[in-house]
């Protein structure tokens, strides 16, 4: 993970580059598909406790059209592209754990910078050096999807006596926290459509369908009380059938997606629990790249675009059929 000292003296060192660089960037507030656009920019300096990488991978999200649409409103323009992997070019006052040329992966600075990872140069707030074996490509499917899933799992206090259900569980963040609380030793019961069932329950967990006739599913895989649900899909209206399968206790419940329905159940919610707590266990990243490495997690990765194929990349996020991680190459790879 990185490492922070304010009396260094390493100020900014870096490589020559250009003046301007290509990133795909927001002006205002809306829709994506509207407000987004490929331009040249600015390349950015990392100040205190940053560093500057040449982006070879950037892993998309849906927290990127939230962003798009004010989420976590800012400065503007303002860039999307939070996971980020690549090679060290500059690094900030303070910064003594990596150095120019350095792999990394991490997570860009979405709110100090006016650029995110969807560009040819990105600022780093957080980050881990990339083991050996790991490729640009799967390091970038990494970041945001284990710190949050990790969180979510520490929140709910996943031990090894517990029977989770995690809903949702062919989403990135679902298959993360699938596989974090089966190494706590956890028992996982899964709902999930076709396209990942079969490797969820390669993984370990036991998986049952989503929709009509939920709660009997899930009880009779059980087979006794579920102690606790993690809500990883998009709203559908399945938060009453996931407090049935708790016994009736929405405290039981943690949705990362719902958070309309989830006021009026009394259902925690990611930004009631998490966003309130600056841990964000970005510091489990540097652990996780190398269980990838190893092969013992991962995130799959479905396609990858060069950085001018941005608009083919966010129609596919947007239709519901990635079925996996889609990742910008704004550098090539």
């Amino acid at each position: 993970m990185r490492s922070f000292d304010s009396s260094s003296s390493d100020v900014n060192h870096s490589t020559s580059t250009p003046a301007t660089m290509r990133a795909v960037r927001l002006h205002q507030y809306g829709e994506p598909a509207e407000v987004l656009r490929l331009e040249q920019a600015a390349i950015p300096s990392p100040g205190l406790g940053r560093i500057r990488v040449k982006v070879h991978a950037c892993g998309l999200n849906p927290a990127d059209w939230g962003i798009c649409k004010g989420l976590f409103p800012g400065d503007l323009p303002r860039g999307i592209g939070l996971d980020v992997s690549g090679i060290v070019d500059a690094v900030g006052e303070g910064v003594n754990d990596v150095a120019i040329g350095d792999a990394v992966l991490g997570i860009a600075d979405y709110a100090g910078a006016l650029s995110g990872g969807a560009a040819e140069q990105a600022i780093l707030d957080h980050w881990a050096r990339i083991p050996e074996g790991l490729d640009f490509v799967r390091a970038a499917a990494l970041p945001l999807a284990v710190a949050t899933s990790y969180r979510h799992i520490e929140v709910l206090g996943v031990k090894s006596d517990h029977t989770l259900l995690v809903h949702g569980a062919g989403t990135m963040l679902g298959i993360a926290a699938v596989q974090i609380a089966l190494m706590r030793g956890a028992r996982v019961i899964a709902t999930a459509g076709d396209s990942y069932a079969d490797q969820l329950r390669a993984m370990g967990a036991e998986v049952t369908s989503y929709g009509d006739g939920m709660v009997e599913r899930v009880a009779e895989l059980a087979g006794q009380p579920v102690d606790m649900v993690l809500d990883t899909a998009p709203p559908s209206g399945a938060l009453p059938a996931l407090i049935q399968i708790v016994e009736g206790d929405p405290r039981r419940v943690l949705t990362i997606s719902d958070f309309t329905a989830a006021a009026e159940l009394g259902v925690r919610t990611t930004f009631t629990e998490l966003f309130m707590d600056e841990a964000q266990n970005y510091d489990v990243l540097g652990e996780f790249a190398q269980y990838t490495a190893d092969g013992k997690f991962t995130v799959p990765v479905a396609r990858t675009f060069a950085l001018d194929e941005w608009r083919t990349a966010l129609d596919i996020s947007l239709s519901g059929r990635a079925r996996g991680k889609l990742v910008l190459l704004p550098t090539g790879n």
